[in-house]
C-alpha cells in the first residue's frame, strides 16, 4: 500500500488579496473546478472520536475516494491520506452503502488550484462557510507553508475541516 501524508495549513482569507499576491509570486494556475465531497460515517466505529474521515470527491472528468487518518497536533496539519481514483462514481455509492456506511453531509467549493515553489495552493470558496485558502506541502516544509499563508493574507489558521466546520453550523457532529 502506498500511504502519503497530508501536511496544510487552511486559514481564513480574502480570496481576491491571496489571488493577487499568488499572480506577484510567480505561481502557476493549474485548474479551476467546482467540486463536491461527500463524507461518510463508519458502520462500525466513529469517526468523530477517531479523528478519521471518508471522503469521495466528485470533480469534472474526476472522482477520488479518499480516507484521512488522526490529525497531528500543531497548526500545521499532517495527517495520512490515501486516494484511488473511482471509474463509477454511483457503483461506489452503492458498494458503500451496502457496507454499512452512510452519508453525513455534502461539501461543496469552488477551488482555484496554483502551483508555487514546493507548496499547492487551493483557494475555496465553500458553500455556507466563506473563503479559505489551503496550503499543501509538495516538498514544502511546515515553516515555509505557516510563512507563505501570512504572505497570502492568512486572517485566521483554521485547525477544523470542512466537514467539521459544516456539521458545527447544521449542529449535529454526532457520530460520523
Amino acid at each position: 500500500m502506498v500511504a502519503l501524508r497530508e501536511v496544510e495549513v487552511k486559514a481564513r482569507a480574502p480570496l481576491e488579496h491571496a489571488r493577487s499576491r499568488l499572480r506577484e509570486l510567480g505561481a502557476r494556475l493549474v485548474r479551476v473546478e467546482e467540486q463536491e465531497d461527500v463524507y461518510f460515517s463508519h458502520p462500525c466505529r466513529d469517526f468523530s472520536h477517531t479523528d478519521e474521515a471518508l471522503r469521495l470527491r466528485l470533480a469534472p472528468g474526476r472522482v477520488e475516494l479518499t480516507y484521512k487518518g488522526p490529525r497531528r497536533a500543531g497548526p500545521v496539519k499532517s495527517r495520512l491520506e490515501v486516494t484511488a481514483r473511482v471509474v463509477d462514481a454511483q457503483r461506489i455509492l452503492e458498494i458503500l452503502e451496502l457496507l454499512g456506511f452512510k452519508e453525513v453531509a455534502r461539501v461543496r467549493k469552488r477551488r482555484e488550484i496554483y502551483e508555487l515553489r514546493g507548496v499547492e495552493v487551493a483557494l475555496d470558496q465553500v458553500e455556507g462557510l466563506g473563503e479559505f485558502i489551503e496550503l499543501e506541502s509538495r516538498g514544502a516544509s511546515p515553516h515555509e507553508l505557516l510563512e507563505l499563508a501570512k504572505r497570502l493574507g492568512a486572517e485566521e489558521l483554521v485547525a477544523e475541516t470542512y466537514l467539521e466546520m459544516i456539521l458545527k453550523r447544521r449542529g449535529s457532529a454526532a457520530s460520523l
